[in-house]
């Protein structure tokens, strides 16, 4: 009662008969409290002195641990036109399935015939490079019987200019011959005419050493025309070994040149033969790519493009995949002032959503519901959320996952560190510290070999 009307109450009700009232103005009930407080006290000192846990907690999603493994996109290489579905949303398929048949919506694609088409052209193609072949195989012979016949008109040619040139020796021996026996006729004649005019010879032997001696200068004078005539056929077989020379080379020449020629154009086909098995090679695959199919045994996740008709580029997404077969981890984030404190091989429980759990951050071993999980990678770079990521894999150890968690659930984390008093966290929490440093035992022994 608080008594603030002019017409107290207590002086007109005997409040002493209440029961309520005899315990409530009694004396000694604060008593009973005291020992409440004090009890309480006691118990909260030794809580302040009981072990705690220091972790380091983090949100993060269930994923895969290879990159092959996680859901991807399906994508088309090439442009085209959705022709039929032969799948539905979560559809099991194995690798190599036919997902769905599209078509072409470029022009110089629509040719239903196109690469039996390339391939007859590629054969006519690949036949004029024989072509050419045999026709360097024939002008080869063709310079090689050239060759040979240059020989022999050479040879022929040597043999002329020898014979030319001995008869030119030949000539001049009877040349000089001729100018000897010229020489004798004019002794003669003048000895005959001396004795003429001593009279010891008639008129008749000088007009017959006269008749000798004319025709001595008769044979001087063929003689020497012999003679230049030899020397003429020397100069003209030497002529003809030029002329044959000048022949048989631009003959060969012009055949070299031919053969060339269809090299050039052999290669050239050679050339042409490859870009058509190329183009042959590259429509085939194209075909091929006419049906999309899975790369992996999964489960159709989404159709990203619908119904049929509808066109798309390429490298569009065309349908989600999940692979059937998972090595399931987690990726966590954590703070850039907890990084220090993670090393591989850190042990971590994990909490999955939709999985009952009951966490007690500070005593990990009366926890119920969390998992082993153990760390295998620290990314290098921080996240876009300001934190660093972390893949956790399960700890073989500890008890297995649930099978039927799926990649993108959500769950949370706990790194376990050192073991501190609660007054001490306490101490630390208020105050904003990190948890206690510390190394493992592997990272310790290897700093100690280091130093040693």
């Amino acid at each position: 009662m608080l008594n603030i009307s002019n017409n107290p109450l207590n002086k007109k009700v005997d409040l002493s008969t209440y029961k309520s009232s005899k315990r409530v103005f009694n004396g000694r009930y604060y008593k009973y409290f005291n020992r409440f407080l004090g009890a309480f006290a006691i118990i909260g000192v030794i809580i302040l002195f009981l072990p705690w846990t220091q972790n380091i907690t983090g949100r993060g999603n269930v994923t895969t641990l290879t990159p092959d493994q996680r859901p991807q996109t399906i994508q088309s290489p090439i442009p085209g036109r959705i022709e039929q579905w032969f799948v539905r949303e979560g559809d099991f398929v194995a690798k190599g399935d036919t997902i769905m048949k599209i078509s072409e919506i470029k022009s110089e694609y629509f040719d239903p015939n196109l690469v039996e088409r390339t391939a007859q052209q590629r054969d006519a193609k690949a036949q004029s490079v024989g072509s050419y072949e045999e026709k360097v195989r024939a002008l080869d012979r063709q310079i090689a019987a050239l060759v040979n016949e240059r020989g022999l008109k050479l040879e022929q040619a040597r043999n002329k200019l020898l014979q030319s040139k001995l008869k030119v020796q030949s000539d001049s021996i009877d040349f000089e011959a001729a100018k000897t026996n010229k020489q004798i006729a004019q002794r003669q004649f003048d000895r005959t005419v001396t004795l003429k005019e001593e009279g010891f010879k008639a008129t008749r032997d000088v007009e017959d050493k006269r008749l000798k001696l004319q025709e001595t200068e008769a044979k001087l004078i063929s003689q020497e025309n012999k003679l230049l005539t030899s020397k003429n056929e020397v100069i003209n077989a030497e002529v003809e070994i030029s002329r044959v020379t000048a022949s048989y080379a631009d003959k060969i020449s012009k055949a070299q040149s031919d053969k060339f020629t269809a090299q050039s154009s052999q290669f050239d086909t050679e050339a042409q033969v490859t870009k058509l098995d190329n183009q042959y090679s590259n429509y085939k695959m194209r075909n091929a790519l006419q049906f999309v199919t899975a790369p992996y045994d999964g489960y159709i996740n989404k159709a990203l493009r619908g119904g049929v008709g509808q066109t798309f580029k390429e490298g569009e997404s065309l349908v989600g995949i999940m692979p059937a077969q998972v090595d399931l981890a987690v990726e966590t984030f954590v703070e850039p002032i907890d990084l220090p404190l993670l090393h591989l091989g850190e042990k971590v429980r994990v909490q999955f959503d939709g999985w009952p759990a009951i966490v007690f951050s500070g005593w990990p071993n009366i926890s119920y519901g969390t998992y082993g999980a153990k760390v295998v990678a620290i990314e290098n770079f921080i996240s876009d959320n300001g934190r660093f990521r972390v893949l956790l894999a399960p700890d073989e150890d500890d008890h297995k996952w649930p099978k039927d968690i799926r990649a993108g659930s959500g769950a949370f984390t706990m790194a376990l560190l050192d073991d501190v008093p609660i007054w001490f966290e306490l101490w630390r929490q208020l105050n904003g510290f990190p948890p206690n440093y510390y190394q493992p035992e592997g990272a310790t022994k290897a700093k100690t070999k280091k130093g040693h």
